[in-house]
């Protein structure tokens, strides 16, 4: 109590005025750089198709670019099989060097992709669980790695998404607020706004991370 006394005194004398009341002067400013050094080496050492997905980083998602063993193509087939194996880069570790660059997932499997049922929307990919009840910000990473890729077909940030039980696909929305915030709620739409274009982007090869 003396020494509170004496730093009360102190603070006083020097001008500064003491507050009871708390001050909210934000989130603390993150130290990860979310960039990884030397990321062009990724993809042109490594065996795989260039795909971009979405991982966590100071409180965001941020876009690294991996190399997929997947096979590039529209088809049904190799719409799922692009969406699991993007599904699996996301399941996967991050890499000592997406860690040091402050990199983490929430995603965790065991998570299996499959195509649309009869009645689902065009271009649906169901998951092995129910997408709701995945982690928030589990759920956007999905969201967004497969709503910009060849998964998708899609070209405007929207995927359908069912999960294995007899409920309904929903349709789901990544945009810039999902970014910045993937541990708020995840947009819906609706799955029949969702489905897919005609024209489907290419796998982006940009390497690029986006800021949350």
């Amino acid at each position: 109590m003396l020494a509170l006394a004496v730093l009360s005194v102190l603070a006083s004398g020097c001008g500064i005025r003491t507050t009871s009341i708390p001050v909210d002067a934000g989130a603390a400013p993150s130290r990860m750089p979310c960039a990884i050094a030397g990321k062009n080496v990724i993809t042109q050492t490594e065996p795989g198709v260039p795909v971009r997905i979405y991982l966590l980083c100071a409180s965001g998602l941020s876009s690294v670019e991996r190399a997929a063993r997947i096979v590039k193509g529209t088809s049904p087939g190799n719409r799922v099989e692009i969406a699991q194996g993007l599904v699996d880069e996301l399941l996967a570790e991050p890499s000592s060097a997406e860690r040091e660059a402050g990199f983490t997932t929430s995603v965790r499997g065991p998570l299996v992709v499959s195509g649309a049922r009869k009645g689902d929307p065009e271009g649906t990919l169901r998951i092995s669980r129910q997408p709701e009840d995945l982690p928030t910000a589990a759920l956007a990473q999905i969201v967004c790695t497969l709503a910009e890729s060849e998964s998708s077909e899609s070209t405007d940030g929207r995927v359908v998404l069912g999960g294995p039980g007899d409920y309904p696909a929903r349709g789901y929305e990544c945009g810039p607020e999902t970014k910045r915030t993937p541990y708020a709620e995840v947009p819906t739409v609706d799955p029949n706004v969702a489905a897919p274009s005609p024209v489907a982007p290419a796998a982006s090869s940009a390497a690029s991370p986006e800021s949350p």
